[in-house]
């Protein structure tokens, strides 16, 4: 089970009492919005949204499962996603209550997802981001330089683009390694001048791709500026 404040059995494994797992939903929703409030919106923003699509394909199922098959439903393994079929769906069973529990959640959710994502967009359009001197044609290595403002440093990154592949899709990913944080006095250097110490250092990367972030913001580092910059990355390489 997640340490997060909701997961997906709470949805799925509905007990008699219904207002229960209410409760415990809008408990799970509270300790999100409080987070939010102190600007802090990861991981809590991706968590929602895979559980938004995860419920509502859940739904569609069992919508589906209802019309088609009225009279065999025994059991889903929502986590394998099997049927077993044997006892009829009627309404007052446990399938029938996690219906209910997800039809009503649903808004809520979507409610919660709207207020992560105002601050996410926020966010994106207070930081900048600049090329660092010329960017090389090879850019799935290489650095970026993000201030945290709450600690006053600016933080030099590595970054490598991973990739791999399922049967249906491709996925990247950015993997990324601390490599130092430079007081504010030094912080001051031109980004060129960061590059070139870096390149000295490294002799492996002779013309990384490299990035500068700036903002003014001082959100929380780790759950929000650092997240956002990522993904900032992320479309500049592949957009």
């Amino acid at each position: 089970m997640s340490n997060h404040p909701l997961n997906i059995e709470l949805f799925t494994q509905v007990q008699s009492d219904f207002e229960s797992s209410q409760y415990k939903i809008l408990a799970g929703l509270k300790k999100i919005s409080a987070d939010f409030q102190m600007n802090k919106i990861y991981p809590h923003l991706s968590h929602l949204v895979d559980l938004y699509t995860a419920l509502d394909e859940i739904l569609n199922r069992l919508r589906d499962l209802r019309n088609n098959f009225p009279k065999r439903i025994k059991k889903i393994d929502f986590v394998n996603q099997r049927i077993e079929h044997e006892v009829v769906f009627v309404d007052g069973s446990d399938l029938s209550k996690v219906e209910d529990l997800i039809e009503w959640a649903l808004p809520h959710l979507k409610a919660k997802i709207e207020e992560g994502k105002a601050i996410y967009e926020f966010v994106d359009d207070e930081i900048k981001l600049e090329e660092v001197g010329i960017v090389p044609n090879y850019t799935d290595e290489g650095y970026f330089f993000v201030p945290d403002n709450e600690e006053s440093k600016l933080l030099l990154f590595q970054y490598e683009v991973t990739v791999f592949e399922s049967s249906q899709d491709k996925y990247r990913s950015l993997k990324t390694a601390l490599l130092k944080g430079l007081a504010k006095g030094e912080a001051h250097r031109s980004p060129n001048a960061i590059k070139l110490d870096l390149i000295n250092e490294n002799r492996e990367l002779p013309n990384p791709a490299t990035f500068a972030f700036q903002t003014n913001l001082d959100f929380p580092f780790r759950e929000t500026i650092f997240p956002v910059t990522k993904r900032k990355l992320m479309k500049q390489l592949f957009n």
